[in-house]
């Protein structure tokens, strides 16, 4: 293939490409206040509480559902496709876990970040080490947590994000989702965009109450 023949954008000038920019930025600017419009529905989703108390294979040991908040509020699953049989992880699930940046901001909006497999939870550890994947990584075997959800079914693993909320030792499904929903959760922005708090600064549509800082704070 000649240079001549390489799929291309339109060469245009200046003033076009500029005029075609702002045309452009029109739509980006309906698309984030789209974003932020579904934003503020999803801090409005009703929550249901999970009525089995799943137990949980850690690094520590095994622990109770509650305990996987590390004593916050909220927190975000990722629900990693490795099951029982598999000797290794799915690797796009791999790629995706051991490329996330800092989630440190998490913890500071009262929000704790986790991934779950069914595999045991000593190949679990292997895998996280062998491939570079550094937040925590537990082992749903022995439990109906992946089958409850509707995760994992007779026909194998699937992957995918749930947002829990904690009242005491009460825990609560506010959010999930899968396929191509999971496909932005990329930062720790768009993974507090997911929960019930949001992002909690002061420029969201949130409900009364809601903790709240200053935006970009």
């Amino acid at each position: 293939m000649t240079e001549e023949n390489v799929p291309h954008p339109t060469i245009v000038g200046p003033d076009e490409w500029n005029a075609r920019r702002a045309e452009l930025l029109v739509a980006e600017k309906a698309l984030t206040r789209e974003y932020d419009r579904v934003a503020a529905l999803r801090r409005r989703l009703p929550m249901i509480r999970l009525e089995k108390d799943y137990i949980f294979g850690t690094a520590n040991g095994p622990v109770r559902m509650h305990e996987l908040f590390e004593g916050r509020r909220q927190l975000i699953m990722y629900h990693f496709m490795f099951g029982p049989q598999d000797v290794v992880g799915c690797p796009v699930c791999t790629g995706y876990m051991a490329g996330l940046g800092d989630l440190s901001r998490l913890a500071r909006r009262d929000t704790t970040f986790c991934i779950v497999g069914r595999a045991p939870i000593e190949r679990i550890q292997e895998h996280a080490r062998s491939t570079g994947i550094r937040f925590p990584f537990h082992s749903s075997l022995g439990s109906d947590f992946n089958f409850d959800l509707g995760v994992s079914d007779e026909r194998g693993e699937g992957q995918g994000v749930s947002v829990f909320f904690r009242l005491g030792e009460e825990v609560y499904l506010a959010y999930t989702t899968r396929q191509r929903g999971v496909e932005l959760l990329a930062g720790d922005t768009a993974f507090l965009d997911i929960t019930p708090y949001g992002r909690q600064e002061d420029f969201e549509d949130s409900p009364p109450g809601w903790p709240q800082h200053p935006t970009y704070g």
